[in-house]
């Protein structure tokens, strides 16, 4: 068995579901499975130096020699939509032509494909009709229904009618699907795709790498210049349109005169200085920017919030389910979901490890914050009752296996 992944993102790259393949991957090895990845050098949440020191690896060997790893030059991703467009464009021709002729490209007998940039289930697609291999699509994020929802593109324009060509070509070619909720199920299902093609597996968390911190032993407090004393309302990830920052940051100027409550917000993206500047033109002072923190530091990270934030813009919620729930759960933080009503809140609710507030509502959001902050104790129980819930349905080794078994059952 010869995996190949045609990747527009890899490690040592930085994302909040960065740890999902790694621990897929290593399922994989540990599985007997061989893999070849195609990917561009690194250009997502990564130095300069980090950038130049991978342009030399033209090769790489991971997991006890089980994967190699083929590394092409391709220009950095920026923050301009219509030169990151082309990018992924660049980088879709590029990874099709690999896929098609490379001699370790051939030597695989199935293709595993992310749904990031949207365009590489179509590229998968038509590596299918050349090579007549299967191929596993992963279904991260929806498309154009996302485009739709961050108002990229309305229903019924030209772009979201090339999305659903796109979409439907890839549902139609696509051996197997994967959805990481009932709500991904559902959408999908109603667009034709026949049930039995569809599996659904949860994103997951290591539940034993991301761990619950107690406050007085998390040394970020010291290293970041934080309070211990004070409530603290955290966001970690990507820094876009689809999150809809700018409710946190209206919420933290709503609240700016109680000094007890601060907003920590560690990320990247393209919209980040757009969030710096709007933070500088509020003229607040409890909002605090910091990078991106390695996986490995994912428990201080969360660990420092009375509560952490999940965020979606109006409209995205049934097209999304940040796999940040399941790290902030496991590090036994309460949540606070801005997000529209879903299987996401129904889990929060039905488990009572976090409260929500309707997407895009920031006075609701901000009385949220309010009723938490009064009641520390209560944000400590939805904490534990979050890490009791990981424990019992979403650990690393039972959403990995779940993974294995789907390239077990095509092959």
């Amino acid at each position: 068995m010869k995996i190949l992944f045609l990747a527009a993102y890899f490690i040592p790259e930085r994302a909040a579901s960065s740890y999902l393949s790694v621990n897929r991957n290593q399922a994989f090895a540990d599985a007997g499975f061989n893999m070849v990845v195609y990917t561009p050098i690194p250009t997502r949440g990564v130095s300069d130096e980090i950038r130049q020191e991978y342009k030399k690896r033209k090769l790489e060997k991971l997991f006890d020699d089980k994967m190699i790893v083929h590394r092409f030059a391709l220009m950095r991703e920026g923050s301009n939509s219509i030169k990151r467009a082309f990018r992924y464009v660049l980088n879709c021709i590029k990874l099709c032509c690999f896929g098609i002729f490379a001699k370790d490209a051939r030597s695989c007998n199935i293709m595993f494909i992310s749904s990031t940039p949207p365009i590489q289930g179509a590229m998968a697609a038509l590596i299918k009709k050349c090579r007549k291999i299967p191929f596993v699509y992963n279904l991260q994020d929806i498309f154009p229904d996302s485009l739709v929802g961050t108002g990229m593109t309305k229903k019924g324009s030209f772009l979201w009618k090339i999305g659903r060509m796109i979409e439907n070509f890839t549902y139609r070619n696509a051996d197997k699907i994967i959805v990481i909720s009932e709500d991904f199920k559902k959408n999908i299902m109603a667009k034709g795709v026949p049930e039995e093609k569809i599996e659904v597996i949860y994103n997951w968390i290591d539940e034993k790498a991301v761990v619950p911190i107690a406050r007085e032993n998390n040394p970020l407090y010291e290293e970041l210049g934080l309070n211990r004393e004070k409530f603290n309302v955290v966001y970690a990830g990507n820094l876009g349109n689809a999150q809809n920052i700018d409710v946190i940051i209206d919420s933290a100027k709503e609240l700016v005169e109680n000094k007890n409550i601060e907003f920590i917000i560690f990320g990247s993206g393209g919209l980040k200085e757009q969030f710096v500047k709007k933070v500088k033109d509020y003229g607040i002072d409890n909002v605090k920017f910091f990078p991106l923190q390695p996986m490995e530091r994912v428990s201080y990270v969360y660990g420092l919030g009375n509560i952490c934030i999940v965020s979606c813009k109006p409209g995205l919620g049934g097209s999304a389910m940040p796999s940040k729930t399941m790290s902030i759960l496991s590090a036994g933080s309460a949540i606070l979901a801005s997000f529209d009503e879903g299987e996401l809140t129904s889990i929060l609710e039905q488990n009572d490890c976090g409260v929500c507030a309707k997407a895009g509502d920031v006075k609701g959001f901000v009385e949220k914050i309010k009723m938490l902050a009064a009641n520390r104790e209560k944000c400590d129980i939805m904490g534990k009752n979050g890490r009791k819930l990981i424990l019992q349905k979403f650990t690393r080794e039972v959403g990995t296996q779940k993974y294995v078994d789907v390239i077990k059952n095509i092959i």
